[in-house]
């Protein structure tokens, strides 16, 4: 490989390239101008020495090269990011930065009220909330604070235990007015379903003590929780809702009380190193504070 010197820039370049699909889009996603953005790529396939981009109708097509670089690409840029926010922190008191990774439905359903707080209470504390139902790698550093659905089982990593998030199945009145109301599960094979199209790892471990449940055909599928959500609030089937947002709508009817009863387990996960970083403490102590709350005032209600 040529010796061609090559810094951060160029990366994030390349990065921005694969996402837009197109020189003018990652010119435009990065705020740079297009002749930058090609002298960067330039320079970086001058450095591969080959190709990193084939030209299609569909736009730039990365090559099995720029394929096997995009990771490291990536780690360079959950550093990156990672750097800036331990920059903008302070030692002494929590302010600067901390990036939270979140599943859909937690993300925008629970934790809004909780951040709200939080920030209320420091001020100079600033959030980034990325909302994915993928396990971000906080080893790389790609988030600060997670909740997650699976146990942690990497050891620089701590952990709080939230416990058993209840989940049931509902469905809107309009619905059941229309189709009428199941009484047994064998009884859903008649009704419209609303579903996952892949059974993610969370949602596996989930439904092995519900096998009954884990075999229902689905006639709507997504792998978006909140779309699954929005469908039950339609009134487009019949789902599987948290127990807790659920009872915030009092059109939604809890089925099967007792029968179908499934527990979403639920951790905060912090990388050990940032246990004594203010931002960071705070953070995960009114999430973790938040979270059981919320799991809290959830124990009373019954579908």
């Amino acid at each position: 490989m040529a010796m061609i010197s090559l810094d951060w820039d160029h990366y994030r370049t390349f990065l921005a390239i694969i996402e837009e699909g197109s020189q003018s889009g990652a010119a435009r996603a990065l705020g740079l101008t297009q002749p930058t953005v090609a002298r960067h790529l330039d320079a970086l396939e001058l450095a591969a020495g080959k190709p990193l981009f084939l030209r299609s109708y569909q736009g730039l097509l990365p090559t099995e090269t720029a394929l096997s670089m995009r990771s490291y690409a990536e780690t360079m840029a959950a550093s990156a990011s990672a750097l800036a926010r331990a920059a903008s922190g302070d030692t002494e008191s929590p302010e600067g930065t901390v990036r939270i990774s979140a599943s859909e439905v937690i993300g925008v359903e629970v934790l809004p009220p909780i951040l709200t707080e939080l920030q209320d209470r420091y001020p100079r504390l600033a959030i980034e909330l990325s909302i994915s139902d993928a396990v971000e790698d906080l080893l790389k550093q790609q988030a600060d604070i997670a909740v997650r659905m699976v146990e942690p089982t990497q050891g620089a990593l701590i952990s709080r235990r939230i416990g058993g998030i209840p989940i049931g199945l509902f469905a809107h009145r309009r619905y059941l007015e229309k189709h009428g109301t199941p009484k047994t599960i064998e009884d859903l094979s008649s009704h419209r379903m609303i579903g996952f199209d892949r059974q993610l790892a969370y949602v596996r471990e989930m439904l092995k003590s519900r096998p009954e449940i884990a075999d229902i055909r689905f006639d709507v599928r997504t792998d978006s929780n909140l779309a699954q959500l929005a469908m039950i609030r339609a009134g487009g089937g019949i789902g599987m809702c948290q127990v807790g947002l659920a009872a915030r709508d009092p059109d939604l009817v809890g089925l099967f009380a007792g029968q179908a009863d499934l527990h979403l387990m639920t951790f905060l996960v912090m990388h050990e190193n940032l246990k004594m970083v203010p931002r960071c403490r705070v953070a995960f102590d009114a999430l973790a504070d938040g979270l059981l709350a919320y799991r809290g005032s959830i124990s009373g209600i019954t579908l």
